[in-house]
């Protein structure tokens, strides 16, 4: 019998079709607590977009719970640049001391880490410069675990994994992918603004945390290498999308000391930006109705060309009634 590699995932785990539902959402939290010898009182959920996120104050634990197939596969690769940051003293979240990860419950992939201490101003977009550009500055040897940035793929997972979409809709998503992804070949004859290298992968000031001692980064789903431009965009896709105020997008490139709208590359990396944000709660749409409407309101706009709809960030959305939060 062939040994298993601890925190590799097993192939039957990676395509396991259990889908994160309300109920197994609350089975698996206290069953996870219960391994691990956790204290769940006060515990609650932060968001469940991609991921299921709940806070265990009592235990000064959070519970991260892939929603889905699609983003099951990336844990390995989550928990690397986890421990990459860590020994870059990267100011990020931190994994759970001393525990072998990923825990195996109930059939899903879960990952445990330490809860940041409450407290500290808003994080700004110079906060997020500053960290950028420390993440740009690593260079060494990199863990097998992170993957090469190719982000259609992923695009391309989430709606193939996509539960309970009209089959039009979903050829549409397809369609659009492919042009995409043709255009992004054409970005290799364009000088690049950065070196290819580690990026985050999902820079925006929603994925950084106050604490006393300053902004953590979090959020390591999409840490990659390849094109260090794609973490210059989020934040104006997002000054564009969701209206941030401040204006993110400037106070980024001020800080960081690059404008990524000014590159030529800019549009398509935009669109794809675009379509990412709404592909990314495919899988999970039946589980989270809630998120329903605005993922409807950004295919909607994205289709017919309206570049000035505004859109609601999906953490922002209250669950619906009969999606309770975990114990």
């Amino acid at each position: 019998m062939t040994g298993h590699v601890p925190g590799q995932v097993r192939p039957e785990e990676a395509g396991a079709t259990d889908r994160l539902t309300p109920q197994r959402l609350v089975q698996v939290v206290a069953h996870t607590a219960q391994q691990v010898g956790l204290d769940t009182t006060g515990a609650h959920q932060i968001k469940f977009t991609n991921n299921a996120v709940l806070a265990l104050p009592a235990a000064a634990a959070v519970i991260r719970i892939p929603g889905s197939t699609t983003v099951r596969h990336r844990v390995p690769a989550v928990l690397a640049a986890a421990r990459l940051f860590a020994d870059h003293d990267i100011p990020a979240v931190r994994l759970w001391p001393d525990l072998d990860q990923p825990l195996r419950v109930d059939g899903h992939l879960v990952t445990l880490w330490q809860l940041t201490p409450s407290g500290g101003p808003p994080p700004t977009p110079a906060d997020l410069a500053q960290i950028l550009r420390t993440i740009h500055t690593i260079n060494h040897p990199l863990p097998e675990a992170i993957p090469r940035w190719h982000l259609p793929a992923g695009i391309r997972r989430r709606i193939l994994d996509a539960d309970g979409i009209e089959a039009d809709t979903l050829t549409y998503l397809h369609a659009e992918l492919t042009d995409l992804e043709t255009a992004l070949t054409g970005l290799d004859d364009i000088t690049t603004f950065l070196p290819p290298g580690l990026l985050h992968g999902d820079a925006h000031l929603g994925n950084l945390i106050p604490t006393p001692d300053g902004p953590v980064i979090c959020d390591f789903d999409s840490t990659s290498t390849g094109r260090r431009e794609w973490d210059l965009i989020p934040a104006a896709v997002g000054t564009r999308r969701f209206g941030y105020t401040p204006d993110v997008h400037h106070g980024l490139s001020h800080a960081y000391g690059l404008d990524i709208t000014t590159w030529p590359g800019y549009d398509v990396l935009r669109r794809l930006r675009e379509l990412q944000l709404i592909t990314s709660v495919l899988p999970i749409l039946r589980a989270n109705p809630a998120l329903r409407s605005q993922w409807q309101h950004r295919l909607n706009t994205y289709r017919t060309g309206d570049a000035d709809a505004r859109w609601t960030p999906y953490a922002a959305i209250p669950p619906t009634r009969d999606h309770p939060h975990a114990p």
